[in-house]
């Protein structure tokens, strides 16, 4: 594993003790958590989980002919 060194003030300092405090992770767990949270590069497994799960939700077809009619745009 690397290591990260970085410099924050005093106040983003105590933010995050106690962030990490409430989540009862280590300083080091919690900054590494949120840090691979905000670079992913694709939906986490909860996310993606959820696809499907709202039975009567609209198929895109029926979203997009609901629509009614496209504004007109101006050319450049």
């Amino acid at each position: 594993m690397l290591r990260l060194n970085f410099y924050v003030d005093e106040t983003t300092h105590d933010r995050v003790r106690h962030a990490a405090k409430a989540a009862g992770m280590s300083l080091s767990r919690w900054v590494a958590t949120v840090v691979t949270e905000k670079t992913a590069d694709q939906w986490s497994d909860d996310v993606l989980a959820l696809a499907g799960t709202w039975k009567d939700f609209p198929s895109l077809d029926e979203i997009r002919a609901s629509g009614g009619a496209d504004a007109p745009r101006e050319l450049v």
